[in-house]
């Protein structure tokens, strides 16, 4: 058992569980969110992307995927002790969007970056900074990262303002020895910096990871309530919450939520451990071709799947965002 007192839950069910539903939330469903994780005691709440709609031209989606400043102070009409975050992704956000912080409900913006790409978070981390929010660089899909590339980027990230840098298993593809080398890495490298971590359930172990690295001193810790999130999912909120030692902490509110909101949202659409995302893990694959089988009707076709994954003609997937 965790019994330190100073981890922070980051639930992003509205943000990483709208990948599911199209950012399809009611405004009811996200107010119940914010009053439910601020009586849990959870400390961030992600609401959201930031991201342009300008820039992702023809993307139809809910309110979440595109917040919108006068929105969000109309959802959320009175702040609490949580503080709220929304994730922007490079070269999908116009920095004209974001206010400075003193105009803003948002208290912290995230930036999603591949490792190519971690240059130009960096410039966004810095004006983001800047502007007075809480900054963190989030590298995706690290479990195919070169070890000098790496080392390359945390010293780059070591001398810039970012607050948080997440250790991400964007594939649920790592276990706890992968979570104890890397956090090791980006401790020894990262020394002034505070750390977070991301991880997917393709493989049940995003509790667990999640678990290895809260143990290893890992501050900032992703959640989400009954683990809605893209494919697999993450690791869940509620036990979380029941786990770390800290008497701040009530499951009840969230379980409350998972009650009224999150079972009968999983009632129309699908997310969480199956065998196709399993796989996906366990061959260190983007979930995407698991997600297109799950959406077609030979969605329970595995051995076919597995066979079509581990052929010698299969191609390398290419690997972008979500």
């Amino acid at each position: 058992m965790t019994r330190d007192n100073n981890h922070k839950i980051l639930d992003c069910t509205i943000r990483d569980g709208g990948l599911v539903n199209n950012w399809d939330f009611s405004v009811k469903m996200v107010q119940d969110m914010y009053a439910g994780l601020s009586e849990a005691g959870v400390e961030y709440m992600e609401v959201g992307y930031k991201n342009s709609a300008k820039l992702l031209k023809g993307a139809d989606a809910g309110p979440w995927r595109f917040l919108n400043e006068d929105f969000l102070k109309e959802v959320i009409k009175t702040k609490t002790d949580t503080k709220l975050s929304a994730l922007v992704d490079i070269g999908r956000v116009d920095e004209n969007d974001i206010l400075p912080r003193e105009q803003s409900f948002l208290d912290m913006i995230r930036v999603a970056t591949y490792i190519k790409d971690v240059d130009k978070a960096l410039e966004l981390v810095d004006k983001f900074h800047g502007y007075g929010y809480e900054t963190s660089i989030n590298i995706m899909a690290l479990s195919h990262v070169m070890e000098n590339e790496l080392a390359e980027a945390l010293e780059e990230i070591a001398k810039s303002p970012v607050d948080v840098v997440y250790v991400v298993d964007s594939y649920g593809s790592m276990d706890y020895s992968d979570i104890d080398y890397l956090v090791a890495k980006f401790q020894r490298l990262l020394p002034e910096k505070r750390l977070g971590v991301h991880m997917h359930n393709n493989m049940q172990l995003a509790f667990a990871n999640t678990l290895m690295a809260a143990r290893k001193g890992v501050e900032f810790l992703d959640a989400s309530v009954y683990g809605m999130g893209r494919a697999a999912g993450n690791c869940t909120t509620e036990l979380l919450l029941s786990n770390l030692k800290n008497p701040k902490y009530d499951v009840r509110p969230v379980l409350d939520l998972i009650e009224r909101h999150l079972v009968p949202t999983r009632e129309k659409v699908e997310w969480g451990y199956n065998i196709p995302y399993m796989i996906a893990g366990a061959l260190n694959e983007h979930p995407r071709a698991a997600m297109a089988l799950r959406a077609s009707q030979d969605k329970d076709k595995y051995v076919e799947f597995y066979d079509k994954l581990t052929s010698p003609e299969a191609m390398p997937t290419n690997h972008h965002s979500d």
